[in-house]
């Protein structure tokens, strides 16, 4: 509201003096006051102004750098678990369990650290995280990690499975391996899956262990580099199995599973991804291994099962019933591992199906014991001998499941060459047994079914013709069904063209043409002739000893 000064007017002189304009005194006293102090009140307030302003920037500022920070730790935390690849199990590879632990918390604060995301990224994968923001680690040295005698690369992961393990492509001493990694919670399970390796290993059949090394963070278990899993060559159409068929695998990995259970050690967590192909070896052969140690349980001297205070090991759909009992009538025995077992053998033989179905209802089905054995209802030869002894191992009763040993004796593991022996072996046998005595008693009895009324009239005309000329055959009886078996391959090479041209090669041919017709006759035989079993004669075709119960 002041207006500006004019130019300055010349001063009006009086007597000899300069005299000043009295009005414009007054207003010199008194107003450049009030000016001053309003440039000081404005110069604070623009300051304070300003002050704030810079603040709200710098909250900004700090919020926009925490913000991409945690969007940054959440895109590096995938690869700070090594990076395991979806849908990769090889090796010790197993599907993540829920309830996995995380990366241990740490590691991502060091983010701060890096000159950019790419380096932090690349420093996380390969376990290091480097001190200088301008160097990335991997400039410093190689992706490999040594631990002692064992390296590996942290981003060649094989597989990764419950509580933060994961398996690693390495090498000891040499040689390519497998590394197992367990994080430091696990430590107290170290010694014991490794004990167990150790007691377990001199088997062919058993994931062989090489040697344990520690750092400040993990433990690391180096065991033998296998190519795929079960899993995989089930399910995989470009799995090779020429090297490996089926039935041949399945006995391994009961052979392995018998080997443990001989020392004592219940597995309790048999499932596809636990049994291993091993790598071919010089001459190109592969075999079944057995892996994964972490849930065994070393039974005490003297005891046959264990306790649950511990918790339900195992995988679920692959848990016996009597593990999932509120209040089993006993404590669970190796029958677990049998149960787990015949669930892999239906997996195998039926191209990847479970008996107890799809895994939503699956575990439901187990306790419930509601199984389906579809693919193995056509009542053929093979079909019937696998049912009964797959029936046999998931059963819900563990008394009635057989043992590891009485499953390999089991007829669904005979080649033919086995299968016409044990015929013969039983036909001379019983050739001299009175018609009444016990043991053709039981033979006998529901014979009909298995001779199809009258067996003769299921056999070629050739064969026939010829069967007339030497004796008489009962055409409802096993015996003399197994008797007829046995004299054409005695006397295979005199038979005329057109029967051995019907009858086909032996064994091969020979055993075919008789159980393609009557398929009972294996498994009905085998049955009736467990009076014998404690003879020498058919030590072979049952088991012995304790537990055996010749079955």
């Amino acid at each position: 509201f002041l207006a500006p000064r004019g130019p300055e007017e010349p001063a009006v002189r009086s007597e000899g003096h300069f005299q000043p304009e009295p009005a414009p005194r007054e207003q010199e006293e008194v107003y450049p006051e009030a000016g001053t102090w309003d440039l000081v009140m404005a110069s604070v307030g623009t300051a304070l102004l300003g002050g704030g302003v810079l603040l709200l920037l710098l909250t900004k500022l700090q919020k926009q750098h925490r913000e991409q920070q945690q969007q940054l730790e959440k895109q590096i935390w995938p690869l700070q678990q090594e990076m395991p690849v979806p849908g990769q199990v090889s090796g010790e590879g197993v599907p993540a369990e829920p309830g996995e632990p995380g990366p241990s918390q740490g590691s991502a604060s060091q983010l701060s650290q890096s000159s950019s995301p790419s380096d932090c990224l690349k420093d996380l994968v390969n376990g290091v995280v480097s001190p200088d923001p301008a160097v990335p680690a991997a400039a410093e040295e190689p992706d490999m990690v040594v631990v002692g005698k064992v390296s590996f690369n942290p981003k060649d992961v094989l597989g990764h499975g419950a509580g933060g393990t994961f398996v690693f492509r390495g090498h000891f001493d040499g040689r390519n391996v497998a590394v197992k990694r367990l994080l430091p919670e696990y430590f107290h399970l170290v010694d014991r899956e490794v004990q167990l390796l150790r007691e377990s290993d001199e088997h062919p059949h058993v994931v062989r262990y090489f040697c344990t090394e520690k750092d400040k963070q993990f433990h690391y278990i180096a065991i033998e580099l296998c190519s795929a899993t079960l899993q995989e060559y089930v399910e995989s159409p470009s799995f090779d199995r020429r090297r490996l068929d089926p039935v041949s695998l399945l006995r391994q990995t009961m052979a392995g599973l018998a080997h443990l259970h001989s020392l004592g050690i219940v597995h309790r967590d048999l499932k596809p991804c636990n049994i291993l192909i091993s790598v071919p070896n010089r001459h190109g052969q592969i075999r079944a291994v057995i892996s994964d140690f972490g849930l065994c349980k070393k039974l005490q001297r003297g005891r046959q099962s264990f306790s649950l205070r511990s918790g339900i090991p195992g995988t679920e759909g692959w848990i016996a019933p009597e593990v999932l009992q509120e209040a089993p009538k006993e404590n669970p025995t190796c029958a677990v591992d049998i149960f787990s077992a015949g669930c892999i053998f239906y997996y195998v033989v039926s191209g990847g199906q479970h008996p107890f179905g799809d895994s939503l209802r699956r575990q439901a089905n187990i306790l419930s014991g509601s199984y389906q054995l579809s693919c193995l209802q056509e009542e053929t030869h093979d079909k019937l001998v696998a049912r009964e002894l797959i029936a046999a191992m998931i059963s819900a009763e563990p008394q009635h499941r057989p043992s590891a040993p009485m499953v390999l004796v089991h007829p669904f593991f005979w080649s033919q060459e086995k299968q016409l022996q044990f015929f013969q072996d039983v036909s001379d046998r019983i050739e001299k047994e009175p018609a009444e005595g016990p043991i053709v008693s039981v033979l006998e009895a529901g014979g009909r079914a298995v001779v199809r009324t009258n067996w003769r009239m299921h056999i070629s005309f050739p064969l026939q013709a010829d069967l007339r000329k030497f004796r008489t055959y009962k055409g409802g009886s096993v015996r003399d069904l197994l008797r007829a078996m046995r004299n054409k391959k005695h006397h295979y090479h005199e038979l005329p063209a057109d029967v051995q041209a019907a009858l086909g090669p032996v064994p091969e041919g020979l055993v075919q043409y008789f159980t393609s017709r009557f398929p009972r006759l294996l498994l009905h035989t085998h049955r009736a002739m467990r009076v014998c079993a404690h003879e020498r004669l058919f030590h072979s075709y049952y088991c012995q000893g304790l537990g055996g119960n010749g079955q």
